[in-house]
């Protein structure tokens, strides 16, 4: 098998710059259709990834540059991350002071839309200076954003609410990243429409049945929910299954939206060639659980199954230290010995 990234090369999902990181691991397009296709609903009922055109979900947005975000979006302080690098990996700070010698090049700050674009103009110049706005919308935006925000195209996006069955919308999240900003692989566990109004990104997607390739950081890390290895320089000796992921791959541009299922690791580029990069997601929790459950579960019920069962080992124990010996206690050589499966490597 190619241990380059297969670039994606048909004209709906490729992209002109020559200058996207590759990766050791093969990929498979994510599919492209349009909301006329009844395809959608098919995919995103048995959640797998779809990218959709001419959905018109954010088109009041699509005039969302920096210029008019600028005049616009008034004088509130917004929640902008700042790193030392290109790379913007999220921690929850809830969780370091539990967590000995945890160290992020990211750091949280609030600043004034004015300041966020004169750290993000300048932020090629002085090294360690990049900045990416994560900010709900919400009635502080200004009048003119949320004017466009009422006139999204709700009808659409709440029929696919209603047609599979998902929980309230938790949050909708503008997103203003600089040119070649990275956001690492990670799973949330929300269903998420991700929609982009300006700027071109790159999205590589695994699926939950890789779950144990990707080498999650504990629940109690701040890192919870992110992967350890670092794409760029893949350490085979702490995590050899790495090798064995595969990915899709796709490309999304002003107008389009990307389902991304719940559990769905997603690792997310802005186009290195372009000018910044402006998203909005519309987060949803997932439904009620059928009172009957079918089987086989599926990966995703599996993910959250394992999540409950660390977090309950976590509270039991107070000492995540003693989560991984437990484990191996209650498992090792019994279940493999007993129904003659082989342990795996």
């Amino acid at each position: 098998m190619d241990t380059e990234i297969n670039t994606v090369n048909d004209s709906c999902n490729s992209s002109t710059s020559s200058d996207w990181r590759t990766y050791p691991f093969a990929t498979e397009p994510i599919p492209k259709l349009s909301i006329s296709d009844p395809e959608i609903n098919r995919y995103i009922a048995e959640t797998r990834p779809v990218i959709i055109t001419d959905s018109k979900l954010v088109e009041p947005a699509l005039k969302w540059n920096l210029d008019f975000l600028h005049e616009n979006l008034g004088s509130s302080t917004f929640n902008v991350l700042v790193s030392k690098n290109e790379k913007f990996m999220y921690y929850d700070t809830r969780k370091v002071q539990r967590t000995k010698g945890f160290h992020s090049d990211v750091k949280f700050e609030e600043m004034k839309f004015d300041d966020f674009v004169k750290r993000l103009h300048r932020a090629s110049d002085i090294e360690g200076d990049n900045v990416y706005l994560q900010q709900a919308l919400n009635d502080t935006v200004g009048k003119k954003i949320v004017d466009d925000f009422v006139k999204f195209n709700w009808s659409w996006v709440t029929d696919q609410q209603k047609r599979h069955g998902w929980g309230p919308l938790t949050s909708n999240l503008l997103l203003i990243a600089p040119p070649g900003s990275i956001t690492p692989a990670h799973y949330d566990e929300q269903e998420n429409f991700f929609a982009q109004v300006g700027g071109q990104k790159r999205i590589l997607l695994f699926s939950p049945d890789q779950f144990g390739k990707m080498y999650p950081y504990p629940v109690d890390h701040p890192h919870d929910r992110q992967s350890q290895v670092n794409f760029d320089d893949p350490d085979y000796e702490r995590f050899p299954k790495f090798k064995e992921v595969k990915a899709l791959e796709g490309f999304i541009n002003p107008g389009e939206v990307l389902y991304i299922p719940m559990y769905w690791w997603h690792h997310i580029e802005s186009n290195p060639n372009g000018k910044e990069t402006t998203s909005v997601t519309f987060w949803y929790k997932t439904g009620t659980l059928p009172k009957q459950i079918p089987y086989p579960l599926s990966s995703q019920q599996k993910v959250s199954i394992m999540r409950n069962i660390e977090k309950m080992l976590s509270e039991c124990l107070r000492n995540p230290e003693e989560i991984g010996p437990l484990l191996h206690m209650m498992t090792d050589g019994r279940y493999y010995n007993t129904h003659n499966i082989m342990p795996p490597v």
